[in-house]
């Protein structure tokens, strides 16, 4: 007890024991599919599916506790979703390099990404942000994740497929599924299940709201047990150190360096937009609107990258799911290493893993939504100077499929319109840089 009020500073982040555990199971459950949808991706490019889904667990293993140690903060990670279908479907099938080449790209983007956060410039990025931003950031997190859980619950199908920034996203979302059976319908009652627990003010509400869900889903058929609870013969080495520098620069210098800061730029602004949104509407940031030692965050997040390129998978990035946790009261690294060993135990119980269907964790990530949402009141809506790049924000990054593009979005718009506005000194100078930044990426990936 003392040691880990020594090691994580509880009682001084007002958390104890019971919320951090639970915060830390509730974040794993939420985002426990990438065990299983990682490995999906990338083995179209001729991976190992198992190789990758050991991969898959033991980065974010490492990531978690490597957050968890260097920055004390309740943020987990794992393979990032869309940076792992940027991997399958424009890197490799797109762009034409091999997985093995895939993986020294994502390594050299790491690498890239670290000595961006160990520079004076990761910091001055966060802080250059404008206020109204950080809170467009934080709703536009809301309304993303909300908008995962509603796919994962089948409320929200997908009508036709398209790739944007490599992810497969819907074209055509007029179809509300048959909310009445099945998925939709386990997914509603887990809505209603947990919003009456929170009314309640039942601790530990999103928690107990997955497991009760997933109770429920055994007499409706969604819920399966095992046949077996661990993986056998399964190995890392078929992509243990397979990255492959040979022949990178076959399809020219210019790919290369546009894949290379593509990874690296979508991976810190994930992160950055995750730590500032989550902790913003966990009212974690300081005075000046940043999180203390989020820079040791990102410098995990860098770390956690290359490890995973070496150990078979894309790029590790923070989890926007890691809001389940804090809504459970979570504050400090201690639920991250729940969260880290629950991920190492998932390599030889992955099926355990697998019983939580997708339709009971996804009532948690809708409730979220709901309560991040309400950094919307934070944001002056009568000066369209502000309103609209916050607009911008909030509505690309569910519609995009990327905090990245959302952020992206916003910080284009907003120094476009003050510069057009005659109030070029009101923007940061790093706003010009990143507005250029954003800009390039886009025209380079067209």
């Amino acid at each position: 007890m003392q040691l880990l009020e020594k090691a994580f500073k509880l009682k001084e982040n007002n958390t104890n024991i019971r919320k951090e555990v639970i915060g830390g199971i509730t974040t794993f459950f939420a985002m426990a599919y990438i065990i299983f949808v990682n490995p999906n991706y990338l083995s179209a490019t001729g991976m190992d599916f198992y190789a990758v889904m050991l991969a898959t667990c033991i980065s974010a293993a490492i990531g978690c506790f490597l957050t968890a140690f260097l920055a004390n903060v309740p943020f987990a990670q794992a393979p990032g979703m869309g940076l792992n279908a940027f991997f399958t479907y424009t890197l490799c099938f797109g762009m034409g390099y091999n997985w093995q080449q895939g993986l020294a790209i994502v390594f050299v983007s790491g690498l890239v990404f670290l000595a961006i956060t160990l520079s004076p410039i990761r910091s001055k990025i966060i802080s250059s942000i404008p206020a109204p931003l950080k809170a467009a950031i934080s709703a536009g997190i809301g309304l993303f994740i909300c908008f995962i859980g509603l796919l994962n619950a089948d409320i929200v199908k997908l009508i036709g497929d398209t790739v944007v920034d490599g992810a497969v996203v819907a074209t055509d979302y007029s179809d509300m599924g048959a909310i009445t059976s099945g998925g939709p319908l386990l997914a509603i009652i887990g809505v209603l299940l947990t919003g009456i627990l929170m009314a309640w003010k039942v601790k530990g509400a999103l928690f107990l709201g997955i497991i009760a869900t997933t109770v429920i889903g055994i007499p409706m058929g969604l819920t399966h047990m095992p046949e077996s609870l661990t993986l056998s013969n399964v190995s890392l080495a078929p992509t243990f150190f397979k990255l492959s520098f040979s022949g990178i620069f076959a399809m020219g210098v210019l790919p290369f360096i546009t894949a290379v800061v593509t990874f690296a730029m979508c991976d810190c602004f994930d992160t950055v937009g995750t730590l500032i949104g989550t902790a913003g509407g966990a009212g974690m940031l300081d005075k000046d609107g940043n999180l203390p030692r989020g820079d040791k965050a990102l410098i995990a997040d860098a770390v956690a990258t290359c490890s995973g390129a070496l150990l078979g998978t894309s790029t590790v990035t923070t989890f926007v799911e890691s809001s389940t946790g804090i809504s459970e009261g979570a504050r400090t690294g201690l639920s991250t290493v729940v969260t880290g060993i629950l991920f190492l135990l998932a390599c030889v119980l992955a099926p355990v893993a697998g019983i939580i269907p997708s339709q009971a964790t996804a009532p948690a990530l809708i409730i979220v939504g709901m309560l991040m949402i309400g950094n919307v009141s934070k944001i002056d809506w009568h000066d369209v100077e502000v309103a609209l790049p916050c607009f911008l924000t909030i509505i690309a990054m569910p519609f995009a499929y990327s905090i990245a593009d959302g952020i992206g979005f916003g910080v284009i718009s907003y120094t476009i319109i003050k510069l057009c506005r005659g109030k070029a000194k009101e923007v940061p100078v790093l706003m010009y840089v990143l507005s250029v930044l954003f800009i390039l990426m886009y025209v380079l990936t067209l």
